[in-house]
């Protein structure tokens, strides 16, 4: 007799061996998981309804169809094998032993497999995804509502509400991210209790940067030693500034910018260690007309290298960043969206599931653009993920090998 929760295998054949989610599969293989969830030491010693390999693939697909119950998307993993039928029927397992399964991985092997897989996907011939030689990425940071649990309220706290009176109904985690702006690709991230602010995470982040790399960022993201940080890395810079930062003008330019230089805070009287940088002003609208002037500081010193009119017009690049995080937020999770994790360990597993969804549907989306040499902003994330949904509904827990490697589901254009 088998103890709770382990099953008797039919012919040596485990459940795990039978599951195929279509694009979720393809992204992340079976050997690849098994190789972190061994590294992160999740092999379980007795087989189990819900192995270490089937609960990742749940979380994933928990991630793709967000709004359905643990035992519906359970389904979406089983459907297959029940027409199948035979000897070795597998049952959906119920809500409870679903969230015991998560209890047990925790988030540690979808960080793992978010490090193996997360890269920026661009090649040279990606449309949209470069400037001059400099692969453009962003920065930036958001926030998840999470359900209302003592746990999650006490680990990651509550925001104000707006008017400064009481707190906010949920407790949200911080999250912030690395975005390469031409394919919106997320490729580096942490998450964080609320009170850990946005820049402090982004600093734990530049290690992802690179040389060849120009970032941009917002006005939140400002001081001298997160400079010197994302410099340190060998990438260049593009943030903008804001309207009370001053910069003292060390040498004009031809093209209308100006060198300058930045200290820190703590070295304002001395100015012993300045970092030399190029500041470019400019305004929108015909002459200015709601005299708001928009300043861009950036690492790049030689105005023959990168035009001030030409990092001016590129500098709304930034926005893809914030429309990344929407396709997350919005449209992949629904709006209004909540995590359904009720401790914080299950928050960190369930973001970084997201992010890796994600990323998948917009490596797919970028595969098709490839092809077709047109730029993956032209192709709708919201049809894409109607059709990854579609897919894997009707592959589900079919055999891996009943599908010709490198076949997929193609995201549908923009019209």
């Amino acid at each position: 007799m088998p103890r709770p929760g382990q099953v008797k295998s039919s012919a040596g054949e485990r459940f795990s061996d039978r599951i195929a989610l279509g694009v979720l599969t393809r992204a992340f293989p079976p050997e690849l998981v098994d190789e972190v969830i061994a590294g992160c030491g999740r092999v379980e010693r007795r087989h189990r309804l819900l192995p270490a390999r089937v609960v990742v693939y749940f979380v994933l697909a928990m991630c793709l169809f967000c709004g359905q119950g643990y035992e519906e998307v359970a389904r979406l993993l089983t459907q297959g094998l029940e027409r199948e039928g035979g000897r070795g029927a597998w049952r959906v397992p119920t809500t409870a032993a679903i969230g015991r399964a998560r209890l047990r991985l925790g988030p540690e092997p979808l960080r793992a497999l978010f490090a193996r897989v997360c890269h920026p996907v661009a090649t040279k011939e990606t449309v949209g995804a470069w400037f001059r030689d400099w692969r453009l990425v962003a920065v930036d940071g958001t926030t998840f509502d999470l359900p209302d649990t003592a746990a999650n309220a006490e680990f990651f706290g509550r925001p104000g509400t707006c008017r400064g009176q009481g707190r906010s109904a949920y407790p949200q985690a911080r999250v912030a991210a690395l975005v390469e702006c031409g394919t919106h690709a997320v490729f580096a991230a942490e998450a964080a209790p609320l009170a850990v602010h946005e820049t402090v995470l982004a600093r734990q982040l530049f290690t992802s940067l690179s040389e060849g790399m120009l970032l941009l960022a917002d006005r939140g993201f400002r001081g001298f030693d997160l400079w010197r940080a994302a410099t340190g890395t060998g990438a260049d810079l593009l943030w903008r500034a804001r309207s009370d930062a001053v910069f003292p003008v060390v040498t004009s330019l031809d093209d209308g910018s100006y060198l300058s230089e930045i200290v820190a805070a703590r070295d304002k009287n001395r100015r012993a260690d300045p970092i030399r940088v190029r500041v470019i002003e400019y305004t929108l609208g015909p002459r200015g007309k709601d005299g708001t002037v928009y300043r861009l500081v950036t690492s790049i010193l030689d105005p023959a290298a990168a035009p001030a009119a030409e990092l001016a017009a590129l500098y709304a690049q930034r926005w893809e960043i914030e429309t990344a995080l929407d396709e997350i937020k919005t449209h992949q999770g629904g709006r209004n969206l909540v995590l359904r994790s009720q401790h914080p360990r299950g928050v960190e597993q369930e973001i970084f599931a997201f992010l890796l969804v994600h990323h998948a549907l917009r490596d797919l989306m970028h595969q098709a653009a490839h092809r077709t040499g047109c730029d993956p902003d032209r192709l709708s994330f919201v049809r894409t993920l109607r059709i990854a949904r579609r897919h894997v509904t009707g592959q589900a827990a079919l055999s891996p090998l009943a599908t010709r490697p490198g076949t997929h589901p193609e995201p549908a254009r923009d019209r």
